[in-house]
This record gives structure tokens, C-alpha cells and sequence, in this order.
């Protein structure tokens, strides 16, 4: 064949580009598992951390199993579905979707040091994107023990600060009920009266400077994703009465 022809053009280009591209998928296809496997230590370990407990990845998993009793399918009347686990199961991205009615919320608990936790996992709406991650609650389902956040697209330097551990660290403690049994969560308020966060009975913590949409988002997420526990959390009363 004339190597000048267009034809050999044409067909040494569809041979490349048919072959670039096997090799790609072929590398996509031998990777996922890896990829997969990653994606479930993170998550291990940033449920993890918000019980105390910060582990690499590779960790993750053997101090998951330890310390992690209880993996909950919550239904919107606080029962729970016995044929779905939550970390495997449950993609909450694709949950919150669905009818309300239909939805699941996932529930970790945790015991250490025969103290219990309580993991409820959160996704909300920041500037430009998705915001998520964990809360953990301790025994009494109020007082803040840690949380986790990340985010898909948030600014660097001013939304992307959620992730930091100053950020993160201003939560523990907070209250997430009031003095008059009502659920507030906790705001993200810019012009905070207490942005020492010493004071752990208001509801607050002071927002990322610039930041006050995602820390909005922040706040929002908080809010309603615990809502839905609280089926759950009338059940668990009456059961400990």
C-alpha cells in the first residue's frame, strides 16, 4: 500500500487510535479493583477519625472492623432495613435522589474504651459543588465528638479550608440539641461572638473568612441530614426506658 495514500492515512490512524484505546480500557479494567478498594479504606478511614482514631488507608481497615459494631440502614420511621449494609450498599450521592419515602440513612456505631458513638454521614451543596463527610455524636446523640468534610470543587484557600483540622476541630463539643430538647445543629456564622469556640452550649462555630456560601452549605447539610435521625433517636429512647 502507498504509504503517501490518504487511505494508509487514515487507516494507520484508526489502528492507533483503536489500540490507544484498548490499552487504556484494558488498564482501567486491571486497575478498578485497586481503585475501588481505595476508595472503601478512605472512607473507613475518615469514619474513623471522627471517633479519634486518624490511620493511614492501608490501616484503615483492620481498626474499621475493631471498632466499628454496627453498620445501620435507617428507613424514614427510624427502623432499621436488615438486608442493606450501608457502606457497601448505600451511596448516598444517589439516595438523597430518591422519593424521600424511599430513602436510607446510614448509621455507624462505634465502641471504644466501652464508650459509644454515634456516625451519621452527611452531603450537602456548597459554592460550586458537592460537600460531604461524617459526624460523630457521642452516647447522649449531642455533644459532638468529630467530624470529616470534603468537597469536589470548593475554592483552595477559602471553601477547600472545611477539610483543615482547625476547621474541623472547632465542632467537638458543640451541642447539637438546645436547652429546650429541639434539634439546631450547628451553625457556621460568620461574625461569631465566640470565635475562640470556648463556648460549646451555642450552636456555633466561626465561618472560613470568604467562605460564607459553602459555610452555609456546611451548616445546611448539618441540619438536615440529622433530621432524619430522629425517628431513630425516639426509638432509641423508648428502648432504653
Amino acid at each position: 500500500m502507498n504509504r503517501d495514500s490518504n487511505i494508509y492515512t487514515f487507516l494507520f490512524v484508526g489502528v492507533m487510535v483503536i489500540g490507544i484505546a484498548s490499552i487504556l480500557a484494558f488498564t482501567s479494567q486491571t486497575l478498578k479493583p485497586m481503585q475501588t478498594e481505595n476508595v472503601k479504606n478512605e472512607k473507613m478511614q475518615n469514619i474513623l477519625s471522627t471517633v479519634g482514631i486518624n490511620v493511614s488507608r492501608e490501616e484503615a481497615k483492620e481498626l474499621y472492623s475493631k471498632y466499628i459494631t454496627q453498620e445501620l440502614a435507617l428507613k424514614i420511621d427510624g427502623s432499621v432495613n436488615e438486608s442493606i449494609n450501608p457502606f457497601s450498599d448505600l451511596n448516598l450521592a444517589k439516595e438523597i435522589k430518591k422519593d424521600y419515602s424511599d430513602q436510607h440513612f446510614p448509621l455507624y456505631i462505634a465502641e471504644i474504651e466501652s464508650e459509644k458513638y454515634y456516625i451519621i454521614e452527611l452531603r450537602g451543596v456548597g459554592l460550586w459543588d458537592a460537600i460531604w463527610g461524617y459526624m460523630s455524636l457521642k452516647s447522649d446523640f449531642n455533644t459532638v465528638n468529630g467530624v470529616s468534610f470534603d468537597h469536589k470543587g470548593e475554592t483552595a484557600g477559602l471553601g477547600a479550608e472545611i477539610t483543615k483540622d482547625w476547621f474541623k476541630e472547632s465542632f467537638i463539643n458543640e451541642k447539637v440539641f438546645n436547652s429546650d430538647g429541639e434539634l439546631v445543629g450547628v451553625t457556621v456564622l460568620k461574625g461569631n461572638n465566640d470565635p475562640g469556640n470556648s463556648d460549646k452550649d451555642d450552636h456555633e462555630v466561626d465561618a472560613i473568612s470568604g467562605s460564607t456560601i459553602t459555610g452555609d452549605g456546611v451548616t445546611n447539610m448539618i441540619i438536615e441530614r440529622l433530621n432524619n435521625y430522629l425517628p431513630y433517636l425516639e426509638k432509641l429512647n423508648i428502648a432504653q426506658l
